[in-house]
């Protein structure tokens, strides 16, 4: 999806599309087969989704601004006019490069505030912007590129009815449960989901169960880090971007609901052996949404001793959103595999970015290679619902992990997780000071029960209290929170002060 579309594609394109995409299939299983794949060293990548917004913090519609002004390859558009994403280059795992990334995105971001100052904006990392209202989700605020406008139409051909987001919250303290019944006319509801993706580099041989693993980590991983409490003034789920991504995204009317059709965006339904496994599920079971087709034959392109681009299959994985995502790539001329991570939102500090992603990719690696794998102790069913437990309550959720039983998040993470972190990170090289800090921001995090989820909903009760209505709580507490989140200290150590 990083690339741009030629033109809106026509529905004849379709039975090309869809022949193209099987012919990619295709390569790819031959390559698996033959060893086509370059593995030198696990590297690691990161993208960041960001928010733009104006002096009264809401949305600022600026991007094509500031990313003139940028002038930098590493940033591009996302899906709305407030949004920027940032794509930090590809670095191994070893060392200290968890320590060199934490400057970099600290650079990166001043250059986007300097940057977006000129146009009266600022920069705010945050899972999902408070002050979003429901006219910032019309058509017109589409990012001005076909892939956009393009997917807008599709999906809504596909869906044939206006988008529903209807959510019910988890109350805040002392008060009623809040809930979200809306309709959209366009699918910039999904704009509204601002993330953090983490990318691992994998042999062939090692992917899937990496991927496992991920699948495994995915509700601890939102649980101890969810960011994104409040949308269109309402106090829902503590990751209210998990909801919200699946519905602003989905295809199906309510009859193909009921009949069980496949959402997009998507956990899976089983544990897999190959990457195989998820590029054919894509095409067994979602039809194209842009089907444009290259000129590249991939099994020519094969036979004649070239990494083949896969271009359709490529663009296919790129419209379907799961949380744990296969990616195949060709990087100056050699193919690689990747998992790309998904669940994180952005925010609320570059510490505790970092700090998820060193987590992340060492409970990773320790639960890929033990002798007894998790996901051999545990249903693909209770994988699933730790994802949405952690979503919706946060450190509060009740997580389910084999030979222990139902845990909260916090607890699973100091016993079980955390240990098998600094393992991962040892064996991967991480060096010993960027292993202790970030896994230490980690525990903290869990010792406080502290998130920006808990941190943004326990400032807005304490505005309550003090007489604020939702829409001027929501105001200063994003206000407080981006004056909290420039000065760098991980979110455990916030104050409700200010």
């Amino acid at each position: 999806m990083g690339t741009d579309l030629s033109a809106h594609p026509g529905r004849l394109d379709r039975g090309r599309y869809r022949r193209k995409v099987q012919r990619c299939l295709d390569t790819l299983a031959r390559m698996l087969t033959d060893g086509s794949f370059s593995f030198p060293r696990k590297n690691i990548g990161l993208e960041v989704e960001l928010n733009l917004v104006d002096g009264q913090l809401r949305p600022s519609m600026t991007n094509s601004v500031v990313l003139e002004a940028l002038d930098d390859a590493a940033f591009t558009t996302e899906l709305g006019q407030h949004n920027l994403e940032l794509n930090v280059p590809p670095r191994p795992l070893a060392g200290d490069s968890a320590l060199r990334l934490e400057e970099d995105l600290h650079c990166y971001l001043a250059k986007a505030q300097e940057s977006a100052a000129h146009t009266g904006s600022s920069v705010a990392m945050i899972g999902i912007l408070p002050t979003l209202r429901p006219e910032h989700f019309d058509q017109k605020w589409l990012s001005h590129k076909t892939r956009y406008s393009s997917l807008n139409d599709e999906i809504f051909a596909a869906r044939g009815e206006r988008i529903a987001l209807a959510m019910d919250g988890l109350a805040l303290p002392g008060a009623q449960p809040e809930r979200l019944r809306h309709y959209a006319e366009s699918i910039l509801p999904e704009a509204a989901c601002t993330s953090v993706q983490l990318h691992l580099q994998v042999a062939p041989e090692e992917f899937a169960a990496h991927w496992n693993a991920a699948q495994c980590l995915a509700g601890v991983q939102i649980a101890l880090a969810s960011n994104s409490p409040f949308l269109l003034g309402k106090a829902l789920w503590h990751e209210t971007r998990i909801p919200l991504f699946q519905q602003a995204t989905d295809t199906r009317p309510e009859e193909l609901k009921n009949q069980g059709v496949r959402p997009r965006v998507w956990f899976g339904e089983r544990w897999i052996t190959s990457i195989f496994d998820l590029f054919e599920e894509n095409v067994r079971y979602f039809p194209g949404l842009l089907p444009e087709t290259d000129v590249e034959d991939p099994i020519e392109a094969l036979e004649s001793g070239q990494a083949p681009k896969l271009a359709e299959l490529r663009l296919h994985n790129g419209t379907i959103w799961r949380w744990n995502r296969p990616v195949y790539d060709v990087v100056d001329g050699l193919p690689h595999l990747r998992v790309e991570n998904r669940v994180l939102p952005a925010g609320p500090t570059v510490a505790d970015i970092v700090a998820n992603a060193a987590f992340f990719y060492g409970a990773q690696r320790a639960l890929a290679e033990q002798d007894r794998p998790v996901w051999s102790q545990m249903s693909f069913q209770a994988a699933e619902e730790n994802l949405y437990e952690g979503a919706r309550k946060g450190f509060d959720a009740q997580l389910y992990w084999p030979g222990i039983g139902w845990i909260p998040p916090d607890e699973l993470a100091l016993r079980v997780l955390l240990p098998l972190a600094h393992e991962g990170l040892r064996r991967s090289d991480v060096s010993d000071e960027a292993r202790v800090r970030y896994l230490g921001i980690i525990e903290r995090r869990c010792l406080a029960r502290r998130s920006g989820a808990t941190w943004q909903r326990d400032y807005v009760l304490r505005a309550h209290e003090r007489g604020a209505d939702r829409e001027t709580a929501l105001n200063w507490m994003l206000r407080r929170y981006l004056e909290l989140s420039a000065e760098g200290e991980p979110v455990h150590t916030w104050s409700l002060d200010g």
